[in-house]
């Protein structure tokens, strides 16, 4: 898996403290940011986020380019509503091989393994086939309507990829750019970093705010699954590990 963060607001806790104190002040943005320092900015912050004014955060956003993942994880990642994707698209892009994600613990057994990998060659195969044969039909078509050689080959290839890609798993391998705004961001690494989400996105969203951490820390310090900020809301559903847990996001 390859998680980059690719740009975000430039000085976002500054940006987000500007814009929250504006709300509650007489003077304009020059005069409030004339008084901010470092020490100010983590103050408000935390005081912002623990009283749960939480709008101003929406002024900060984050880009961040993923390779690597499967499609049943971007199925999961899309679900987040409040957000911008560019995903890697199936209908125009042909897969002469494509790239598939094995879950660790179908990798970690021989005979699943090999299972798993002779179930991915005939997909191939069958997309292959199922390309030739679509090509086939849609170039006669094209060419009998006076389309010209070139022309054809071009349109009748996005045609028979445009049908043969349904054969496709969840496993294929795909890649995505997608923005996020830091009250968005929240609610994913809220539900995403927690022991209860799928591995794949588990994964995903811990490096996320790995590198969160790094650019906006005073933003992040408190981010991770819900247990992190107080107690686990999973019930009986419980990992049972919030020690460790809160221990392993204090120090990501």
């Amino acid at each position: 898996m390859k998680v980059k963060l690719l740009s975000y607001t430039p000085e976002p806790e500054k940006v987000i403290s500007m814009a929250a104190k504006l709300c509650y002040s007489a003077v304009g943005v020059d005069d409030i940011e004339k008084n901010l320092t470092d020490e100010s900015i983590d103050k408000f912050l935390n005081m912002l986020i623990n009283i749960g004014h939480e709008s101003p955060l929406e002024h900060v956003s984050f880009t961040f380019a993923v390779e690597e993942i499967s499609r049943a994880c971007s199925h999961q990642i899309v679900r987040h509503r409040i957000a911008s994707y560019s995903q890697q698209s199936q209908r125009y892009v042909k897969l002469n091989q494509f790239e598939y994600i094995i879950p660790q613990e179908i990798n970690e057994i021989e005979e699943a393994r090999e299972v798993f990998i002779d179930a991915m060659k005939k997909d191939q195969e069958t997309y292959d086939k199922l390309v030739d044969i679509l090509f086939e039909k849609h170039y006669n078509n094209l060419i009998k309507s006076g389309k010209n050689e070139k022309e054809a080959k071009r349109d009748a290839e996005k045609k028979a990829i445009e049908d043969a890609r349904y054969v496709f798993p969840n496993a294929c391998e795909t890649k995505m750019v997608f923005t996020m705004n830091t009250r968005s961001l929240y609610n994913f690494l809220d539900h995403r970093c927690c022991e209860r989400a799928q591995w794949e996105i588990r994964e995903l969203a811990t490096e996320m705010l790995r590198q969160l951490k790094q650019v906006a820390p005073i933003l992040f310090k408190n981010s991770g699954p819900n247990c992190v900020k107080g107690p686990c809301p999973e019930g009986k559903m419980t990992c049972g590990e919030i020690v460790s847990i809160r221990e392993k996001f204090k120090n990501l």
